[in-house]
């Protein structure tokens, strides 16, 4: 029987490894037993003890990982699973990961008969929950097709953006955007103040005129003006996301995302530990009544 792999049950991982074991045969792994508890006690899936014994029938899986480096590890050297996936099989990483690294491991694999296709979404827990995750999408066509069927599972909207690392590519460039937009809107409600405006009323008018943005309609009214700052989506990893995106940059003319870059990356060292991504109005002094944070990808 064909099963699936899912390895990375983290705030995001979780609920997308519930909808995809409900869909398809599917065995979990992750190093918190808690997490994997979670996902087999609410859905059919099983649990995976130790990657060095896969279970029977793997031929795709699915990677929902912080960083390229954690991909790597789990993919490469003599008990790497390149190694140990039949030929046929099917890899997609949905992590948020580098495209750089994402084209090398695409070729690795090639030369396996193995299909890599880079898979990163957007959209939060609530999306990832629901089951409307937007995805970006990079690979050859034919093993794009293949991963459209575990994809529709997860996403609400699923955009093929190009060859192998471009889904990755369009994940950081998105998160460059939705940072850009939570601290322009931060400076606004910080001048507006200065006029009498109160936060919660200057973000009423962003969301009636021409300045709103996902991040004024749900995440000030959600998890600054809270102060909760609770998203599930850390600051180190919008950090990381937006740093791949800067990369891609050399000789392009980006004054203003590279000012955001700039103030995010300097400003990082006042939030103190494991701040989330929310806490970018911090910075301007917003939201200071913080009550927690929580740490996982988006």
């Amino acid at each position: 029987m064909s099963t699936t792999l899912f390895i990375g049950l983290g705030n995001m991982g979780s609920p997308m490894a519930l909808l995809h074991a409900r869909a398809f045969p599917t065995a979990v792994f992750d190093l918190s037993a808690d997490a994997v508890a979670h996902v087999t006690g609410e859905s059919p899936a099983t649990a995976v003890a130790d990657l060095a014994e896969l279970p029977e029938g793997v031929d795709t899986v699915i990677l929902m990982l912080p960083t390229s480096r954690h991909v790597e590890r789990v993919l490469r050297g003599d008990d790497g699973l390149f190694a140990r996936l039949p030929e046929g099989a099917l890899v997609i990483d949905m992590g948020s990961s580098e495209p750089g690294s994402t084209r090398e491991l695409a070729a690795e694999g090639a030369t396996r008969s193995i299909d890599y296709v880079d898979a990163p979404v957007s959209g939060g827990v609530i999306k990832a929950v629901s089951g409307e995750l937007a995805i970006m999408v990079g690979g050859a066509d034919d093993a794009v097709a293949r991963a459209m069927s575990h994809l529709e599972v997860l996403g609400g909207s699923i955009v093929h953006v190009g060859p192998a690392g471009a889904g990755d590519a369009a994940k950081a460039l998105n998160n460059l955007v939705s940072a850009s937009n939570i601290a322009v809107a931060s400076e606004a409600l910080v001048v507006a103040e200065s006029f009498g405006i109160e936060p919660a009323t200057m973000i009423e008018v962003l969301n009636a005129a021409t300045g709103r943005s996902q991040s004024s309609e749900l995440k000030f009214p959600r998890y600054v003006l809270t102060g909760t700052f609770d998203s599930g989506f850390a600051y180190d990893l919008m950090l990381k996301d937006i740093t791949i995106a800067m990369g891609m940059t050399d000789g392009l003319d980006i004054p203003v995302t590279r000012t955001v870059f700039d103030r995010l990356r300097d400003g990082r060292p006042q939030l103190g530990d494991h701040p989330d991504h929310t806490e970018i109005a911090r910075l301007y002094g917003l939201g200071e009544n913080r009550t927690t944070s929580q740490e996982e990808n988006e």
